[in-house]
Formats: C-alpha cells, structure tokens, sequence
C-alpha cells in the first residue's frame, strides 16, 4: 500500500480489545499505542495472552503497529536522576515494542536543560541512547524512531537539519529512523504550504539523514501559524498546512510506502473524517 492511514489509539482495557477495536472503527490501517503511561515514569509488565491475540490480529488484518514511548524520556537532561531513567522508560518500550510486533518506537528528541551547551548534551544523548540501540539485534526488534519538536526551549531537534547532529552523534545506525510530525516541522519554520513546501522540506530532510530512514508520519495539521514554535495539532485540512500540503506530501518519494498516524482533535467523529480525508488525498 502506499501510504496506511490510522490513528493513535487508545489501549485502556486492552490492546486487542480497545485498541484494535478502535482501529476497526476508524477504517484505520496502521495504529499507534502508548505501553506505559505516557507522562510517568511506570515500567508495567505486558500481559502475553493480548500481546498475542494483538500480533495475531494485527497480522491478520495487515495493520503495522507502532509505540510512541513516554514524553518525559530527555537524553539531554541535566538532571541525573531523569538521564537515568529515560534509558530505563527507553529500554522497556522498546521491549513492549518487540513483545507487541510494533515496526518502530518513536521518542522526542528532546533538549538540553540545566543551561548546558548542546554540544555537552549531545555527547550525553550518545552515551545514553547508542547502547540501547546497540541492544537491539533480535529480527524482530522495532526501529527507534526519532521525532523532532516544535521548537520550543532549549530543543535538540526541531528543523529538518538538526537531525544531522543528532544522527552523526549516534553513529548513523541502522536501527535509528525518523518520524516526521507535520504540526511540529511546520511549527519549527518549515513551510509545507505551496506548490513546492512539502518537496523541500523532505528533500531537505532526506539530504540530512539519507534515502530510507524516514519511517513513519505524525499527520497533523497546525493551529498556529508557521514558525510559530507552538505544538498545537488541528484537523486535516482545517489548520495553516491545510489539504494541498497533505496531498503533495504523499506525492514524494521519500514518502513511499511509509505509513501515517494522526494525532488530532475532535475525538471519534474528528479521527474518522481526518482518516476518510487523508485516504481520499492518497487514493
């Protein structure tokens, strides 16, 4: 297929159960889930029996699965105490990833806190984030995919070029990927709006990290105007990047096959339409 479309989706009461019960709801044909509590440090246990009827159906019905972990990980942090447990939170999506049959764990890039330079925050992102990627060797473990900000503080990652940094410090490796959240690279001052916003942008981004490593999609539309440095996601279409972006967004080819998740308002009514919408840009 050339691009899924899905959505986030809640997990509360199950993965198969809830989650994929959603999933069915909305016509989606890729998800995303949180395995822990996505502000909190929590570590909980799966449970296999729905691990297993989660794989089983997402094979089923051809739906790649995706884990977003927790937004409080930051590999730039000052504080030792949140250094340390970011690899712990780090560590366990990425094994409930594995558990679940997820394809990639995406996680904030983060920022550099305490006043430190970004150099000596960088250095940290290495010493904390290379041995975890090191640890993934099994054929089965996800990707870990990194997903930039809005650009606000002290932000690590926000344009398309400080992926570049953030890549070289990480040795480039193979399991490291990229998840483009639409709301956040507008809001960081790439333009997605005319003719040509959306293609240079990726071209950009492409020329930074190389051909394959972007994975996944976080289609949002923005509140707010361009480089407004503010993380505020609106329906397909309704926001500033509006539906012309969206359709040449798919046009590209580094978009080729790569899913795309939405992360929107408007509860089940808003997700159906945005999915149905951005079907019908793809079809």
């Amino acid at each position: 297929m050339r691009n899924p479309v899905g959505g986030h989706v809640p997990v509360a009461g199950g993965l198969a159960k809830v989650g994929l019960g959603y999933a069915r709801e909305l016509g989606a044909e890729t998800v995303q889930v949180f395995v822990a509590n996505p502000r909190g440090w929590a570590t909980p246990p799966g449970n296999p029996a729905e691990d297993e009827r989660f794989r089983a159906e997402c094979a089923a019905e051809s739906i790649s699965a995706w884990v977003h972990a927790p937004y409080l990980i930051n590999f730039g942090s000052h504080t030792e105490a949140t250094a340390e447990k970011s690899v712990e939170s780090m560590r366990h999506s990425l094994r409930r990833g594995r558990e679940i049959g997820a394809k990639g764990v995406v996680v904030h890039t983060g920022s550099a806190t305490g006043g430190r330079p970004r150099a000596e925050a960088l250095a940290q992102v290495r010493e904390l984030l290379l041995p975890l990627l090191d640890e993934l060797t099994h054929d089965d473990d996800p990707d870990l995919l990194l997903e930039s900000t809005a650009g606000q503080g002290f932000s690590l990652c926000s344009r398309a070029e400080d992926f570049g940094p953030y890549f070289d410090v990480l040795d480039r490796h193979p399991k490291l990927g990229i998840c483009l959240d639409t709301c956040h690279i507008f809001a960081a001052g790439h333009d997605l709006t005319g003719p040509h916003g959306a293609a240079q942008t990726l071209d950009q981004l492409v020329a930074t990290v190389g051909e394959g490593r972007l994975k996944l999609i976080h289609a949002n539309d923005s509140q707010d105007v361009v480089g407004a440095r503010k993380d505020r996601h609106a329906n397909i279409g309704v926001g500033h990047i509006g539906e012309d972006a969206f359709r040449n967004l798919l046009r590209h080819p580094a978009t080729a096959g790569v899913p795309l998740i939405i992360e929107t308002p408007g509860g089940t009514a808003g997700h159906l339409a945005d999915v149905e919408l951005l079907k019908k840009l793809r079809d």
